[in-house]
Formats: C-alpha cells, structure tokens, sequence
C-alpha cells in the first residue's frame, strides 16, 4: 500500500519559532498530495515527493503532520515542539556541572539526560525514556560511528605503543638524549613547542605523539603536567589550521566546495579561496606565537602561575587531588630494569608512524597534484595504519633485542592501551552530547539568535562568535565546520551581493569568514572543557582534564579577545591583515607584560627544578 512506502523526513524534535525543513517522498507521481501541519495545509503539489522549506512553530504543542492524496491519508508523524532555548540547556548543563563537579564524566552525562529528555518532549515520560536512550541510542551511536571507531582504534593502538617503547626503556633513553638540550624548565618546554610545529599533519597524532614522548622529560623538570597540557594543545590545532598539508584540509576544501558550487560570482577553486583565507585565521598565529612568548619571558598567570609554582617548589608536576588515576612512574610506563635504555627503541616506532601518516595520505589518494590527492585521503584510516605499524616495531625492537619477552611485550601493550580508557570514555560522552546538540538543533538557533541584521563587515566576527559560542556547546571544531560553512559561505555571499558589494576589492570579507568558522572553532576548543581535542590533550599529557582547562582557559581566552577584536573585526573592515597581526602581537606582549610573574624567581635556588638543572 502507498501508506506503507511514504515518508516524511522532519527534526526529530522542533523549536519554537526556529525554521525547519519539511520533505515526502514515496509518492504516487500521477496523483495531488498536500503536506499538512495541525490541518493546516504548508504545501501541496503532484509528483512522487514534495517538499517545504522555512516552516515555524509558535507553540510548544506536539504537533501533527499528515500527508493526504486523494482525500485519504497516507502518511503521519506527530513532533514534540520544545522552547527554542532548551536546545542549548545540555551543553550549558555539561559545562556548568564540569567545572563545579571538576569532573567531567558525570558532567557529560547529565548533559546527555537532560538532552535526551529534551528531545523526548520535557515530559514525565520522557525523563524515562530519555534517561535510557542516553545509552542505548546516543552513546551506542557515538561509539560505533566509523570515524569515530577509527579515533578509538587509532587511540588504543598508539597508548599500547607507548607502553612497549616506555617498558623496553625506550622513553627513557629519549629523555637521557633530550636533557642535555632541555636542561630547564624553560628549555624543556621549548622543546615540547617545537615538537608541536614539527607534527603539523594532524592534530590527533600531534596530541598523542607530543604528550606522550615528553611526559617524562617534562616530569623530571618539574613542569607541571598543566602546562604541558597546554603546550600540546596550543600547538596541535592551531598548527593544523595554518598548514597547506594536513589531514583537516581535504575535509574543509570538500566543505567549501559543496558551498560555492551553487554561487555565481565565485570563480575561485575551493583551494584557492582556503589559501587566501589562511592570512586571515588570526587566532591559531596568536595561539602559537603565545606559546613562544610564555615560554621565552618564564612568565606565568592566573591558576598556571600557581600550577608552575607548585610543580617547582615541590616537585609536584600533578594536583594531589588530581583524578587522573594513572602516573607515568606507575605500573602502566615504568620500564624493566636491568636492560639499556635506548632511545632508538622509541625513535624508531614514532618515526614509522610520522612517515606512515605521510606517506599513506599519498596512498591512499587521488590525482594529479597533492592538494588533490591530500583533499581525496582517508585520515582515518592512515592514521589507523601508521599506529599500527608504529606498535608492529616497537614489538620487533623489543622482541629482536631481547628486552622483554613476548608475554612481557603483550602486558605493556595492554598496560599502554588501558591507560587511553578514561579518555576514551570522555570522547564517547562528547561524541554523543554533540549528537545531542544536532537533534536538538543548537546550532540553527543559535544562527536563529545572532543572524538578524547582518553587517557584510562585521560579517566575520560574527561567524568567529558563532562559531565559537557552537564549538564551546558542542565541543567539536569538525562538526561545527560541516554545521557552519554550508551555511557560512552562502550566507555571506548574499550579504555581499545585497549590499552591493560582491566584487574582487571585498572578496577579503569571504576569506575572513571562511578563515573564522575554523579558528572560532579552534577557540573554543581551546576553552571548552568538553573537546574532543582538549580531552586528548589531557590524556596524552597525563593532566587532570579540569586541570587542563582551568589553566589553558585564561590563556585562550586572551588571545581570542585579542584575535576577534583586533585582527577579524578591523579586517572586515579592510585594514590589511599584515598591519592587524603586528598589532595583536604587541598587545599580546604587552598584556602579559602585565599579567605574567617569573615562575623560576620564585625560590628557585631551592626548588626541584634547580636542583636539577645543577646537577645537568
């Protein structure tokens, strides 16, 4: 029957007042239909599908629609409507709970009940339901999503490599390599720095492969887990952003390309307008520059001051307090004794997985030239590929040299791989509460709130806040990218061209906006305590993830007020971006300046970290 083969496709839920798209398709071809809302007819026509654009909801009622053909109905749906601003209650909820619980796990979960309780329709019954499809559907969903499987695989893979090359002494050996370059605090972060900007390819692997190869040298200097976890997350995003070869760009040039394929006027390819957009990504060059300016003066500010100090003064790299229940001295990462610590044992295997990942994305793509085959590669997985190859010769090292037997070399794998298991489960959760956010529509009401009365020159920062108010919601930079520029890009287009504007001397304001769906993202990122990418910081690095962001908030915070109000909002404007970046970096300078107090003053002559630089 046509009853059992008509479809609608609608929300899942509805907001009040917030458009949505209504479609039919299964029906008959020859016969009239009519689409219709609480009786109301919203559109009606003859064809095998119809569809309606644009619709509103006023109430918060369920509402009905219906589709009728030949004065019978065929098909039916009934739809919560929900107040518009319940749809960012999870993520508000989550982050709140974060940082007045200082744990995020069950943070996040509430987050999910409360998100899961909304799409059920705010009723008695649907706490009920929604409180069990917080797992059976949300957080079963997030865990079997391909990609997401591919993180977790990559994830398990590189935490079991590095618990072979910690056990067979191969960590060990790097950090007796490194000292004698890193033989202070200072140093010994520069150092951490400068591994960040050398792994530029991808973010995930940046994380994992920084933090988890310079948590001992920076143990043994007495940095403070908080402040590593900041080097590694300020240098793996913002690195990835501004690079011309990394896993993100196939991503966001497939993005660009949807967008402008339906624009005339635009006669530029999607590469081309990502390059002209990179000048404009202001935050990621202050992020880093940031970095650099921290480490040089010594300086810090706020609860990393204090973290440093700690650290310093009592050797306390982690908050007693800390929740982070594994330790790089504990049985997970301490290495056998009795064997030489190589640090070709450890070299090796991080080498094999850097040249993997480089080379898969060549293998693994296509066409005539490399931003071509880069943009057609599968990140995934390659980086699937190059972990597993990476723990492959951590095995033969160890098992050829005879430092562990093959029972031994299995224990530190499985060691390495459960350490990875807290953080894994935070992804789980932030995966699944940015589903939430999807069916709940955040980010189309938020568009709904702020998209009124646009500005074509303070178009871009307002797609930086945008973006950024969505990522700090949603904690996921790549689904505010697919969220936010099919939308960003035509909607920018047709602002310039409204406002008679839409030629080559304004194409700055398109570059800007394209550049600021991305760093706003990353901002937030930065500062949001349920990241995907700052919940891997604090794995990799061993940090307690409100730790991590308690201290990094500041940090980010600073250089996003400098970067929106400076750099993107004078830049809609048409100052030159190579006269607004100067500018921010001395306002930077001059504002931690202010705010940053010398760590190592701080009696150094007795603290640990003296102590060891003496005795270097």
């Amino acid at each position: 029957m046509a009853e059992d083969v008509v479809t609608i496709e609608a929300p899942q839920v509805l907001l009040t007042n917030v458009s949505f798209d209504v479609s039919v398709e299964g029906l008959a071809a020859d016969r009239r239909a009519k689409l219709l809302l609480n009786g109301k007819v919203v559109v009606a026509g003859t064809g095998p599908s119809l569809a309606a654009t644009d619709v509103e909801v006023a109430e918060t009622d369920d509402v009905r629609l219906e589709v009728m053909q030949d004065g019978a109905r065929v098909s039916e749906k009934v739809l919560p409507v929900i107040p518009a601003a319940v749809s960012v209650l999870p993520p508000v909820v989550a982050i709140l709970l974060a940082f007045l619980l200082r744990s995020v796990i069950p943070a996040l979960f509430v987050g999910l009940v409360v998100g899961a309780w909304a799409v059920n329709g705010l009723t008695g019954y649907g706490a009920i339901a929604g409180f069990f499809e917080t797992v059976t559907v949300y957080v079963l969903n997030a865990a079997i999503d391909p990609d997401h499987m591919a993180i977790m695989m990559f994830t398990f893979l590189i935490g079991g490599m590095v618990g072979v090359i910690s056990r067979n002494g191969g960590m060990v050996g790097i950090v007796d390599r490194i000292m004698p370059f890193a033989r202070s605090p200072r140093r010994g972060q520069g150092v951490v720095a400068l591994l960040g900007l050398s792994i530029f390819f991808d973010d995930y692997a940046n994380t994992m492969i920084v933090g988890n190869a310079t948590r001992p040298m920076s143990d043994r200097l007495h940095i403070s887990r908080e402040k590593l976890a900041y080097l590694v997350d300020s240098t793996a995003a913002p690195v990835s952003t501004i690079a011309v070869i990394t896993t993100w760009i196939g991503f966001q040039l497939g993005l660009i390309d949807a967008a402008v394929k339906s624009l005339d006027g635009i006669e530029q390819t999607p590469y081309v307008l990502f390059l002209n957009s990179i000048p404009y990504s202001f935050y990621p060059f202050l992020a880093i520059f940031f970095v650099f300016l921290v480490i040089y003066t010594g300086k810090d500010f706020g609860a990393m001051y204090k973290a440093e100090v700690r650290a310093r003064q009592t050797g306390e790299v982690k908050r007693k307090k800390s929740t982070v229940s594994t330790d790089t001295s504990g049985d997970e990462f301490y290495h056998k004794t009795g064997i030489p610590c190589r640090a070709m044992n450890a070299v090796l295997p991080i080498v094999t997985m850097v040249l993997t990942v480089i080379f898969g994305l060549f293998i693994s793509g296509e066409g005539d030239t490399i931003t071509d085959i880069i943009g057609s590669a599968d990140p995934y997985g390659v980086l699937i590929w190059a972990s597993l190859l990476g723990c492959l010769m951590a095995a033969a090292l160890t098992l050829g040299q005879r430092l562990l037997t093959l029972d031994e070399t299995i224990d530190a794998w499985l060691a390495g791989a459960r350490f990875m298991m807290t953080g894994l489960v935070l992804l789980v959760l932030a995966w699944a509460i940015a589903d939430v956010a999807d069916v709940l529509q955040t980010a189309p009401y938020l568009i709904t709130v702020l998209g009124d009365s646009l500005s074509p020159y303070a178009l871009p920062a307002i797609v930086f806040l945008l973006a950024g108010a969505t990522a700090f919601a949603t904690g996921s930079s790549w689904g505010v990218m697919a969220i936010l520029m099919p939308l960003v890009i035509p909607l920018c287009w047709a602002v310039l061209q409204v406002n008679g504007v839409a030629d080559a001397e304004h194409m700055h304001i398109l570059y800007s906006s394209i550049a600021c769906v991305l760093t706003g993202a990353v901002w937030a990122d930065h500062c949001s305590p349920i990241s995907d990418t700052t919940v891997l910081s604090s794995l990799a690095t061993g940090c307690d993830h409100m730790d991590h962001v308690r201290t990094q908030l500041p940090y980010a915070f600073i250089g996003g007020v400098v970067a929106v109000s400076l750099g993107v909002l004078p830049a809609g404007f048409g100052v030159p971006w190579y006269v607004l970046l100067p500018i921010c970096v001395v306002v930077l300078v001059t504002i931690h300046r202010f705010l940053g107090k010398p760590v190592d003053a701080v009696h150094a002559s007795s603290s640990p970290a003296a102590q060891v630089q003496e005795s270097s």
